[in-house]
């Protein structure tokens, strides 16, 4: 957390180097010279470029898998209902390092490590949990009556859960898939065991220059981290307000 409260003040500022490759202090004064270095570097831009990929693909498909589970758990009465659920979010509970561990040795016999469709997958199974979540929690307030409704008016299961059950779940959806998008943005230990050198994600680079060369423009690409958390943290609480507004209206 303290490189994230001090990137900010420390990516402005115009550090140099000794002799000896060291930081020197005090620090001159203010530049914007570490973004500079950021945007104009190709191998930052390339770790940006597949954070984005990945984050990406791997919402899409954590928000299908996690609404279809979330749907299926909701209707299932059953008292194995508890371990299928405590099974789907054991993504959550587990510690990162196990779970990059399981998936490479279940990834690497089939050829998926060093491979973008690995990253995706390995980080769908990390985003689809917060999907469950928040659109199961929607669910809870959710009558069915609207789409048995639907279903004796003539349509059919598609399109009642298009134009009937999707925009009651969408608030849920939204917020499960900024929680998934953030998972995968900021992940770095599975990156660490399954991506080659084609697929360094950002925080991948960062700890690399951590433990290679020190450089500024990791504080520089902190703060476009935290941009992004800040951005995801607002665009939530926005959701949030909007679906109290919508109840509120509704009651």
């Amino acid at each position: 957390m303290f490189i994230f409260l001090i990137a900010p003040i420390l990516a402005i500022m115009p550090l140099s180097f000794s002799s000896g490759s060291y930081l020197t202090y005090p620090l001159p004064g203010l530049s914007l010279r570490w973004y500079d270095d950021f945007i104009n570097s190709p191998r930052w831009m390339t770790s940006l470029k597949n954070s984005m990929i990945i984050g990406v693909a791997s919402t899409l498909l954590s928000m299908v898998l996690g609404t279809l589970a979330a749907l299926g758990l909701a209707q299932w009465k059953s008292r194995l209902k508890p371990l299928v659920l405590a099974f789907v979010l054991s993504p959550v509970v587990v510690p990162g390092v196990i779970t990059a561990v399981g998936l490479y040795f279940f990834f690497a016999p089939i050829g998926l490590t060093g491979s973008y469709l690995g990253l995706i997958l390995a980080h769908t199974a990390l985003a689809t949990p917060f999907v469950v979540i928040t659109v199961g929690a929607t669910l809870q307030s959710f009558d069915t009556n609207l789409a048995r409704a639907a279903a004796s008016l003539g349509a059919s299961p598609l399109d009642a859960f298009r134009r009937v059950i999707l925009p009651l779940i969408l608030p849920g959806l939204a917020s499960g898939a900024l929680f998934a998008f953030a998972t995968s943005f900021d992940e770095v230990v599975i990156v660490l065991f399954m991506a080659g050198p084609e697929q360094r994600t950002l925080p991948r680079e960062m700890f690399s220059g951590i433990r290679e060369n020190i450089s500024p423009t990791i504080t520089a690409a902190a703060v476009i981290l935290t941009t992004v958390s800040v951005i995801l943290l607002a665009t939530m609480e926005g959701l949030r307000r909007r679906n109290e507004r919508l109840k509120g209206s509704s009651a």
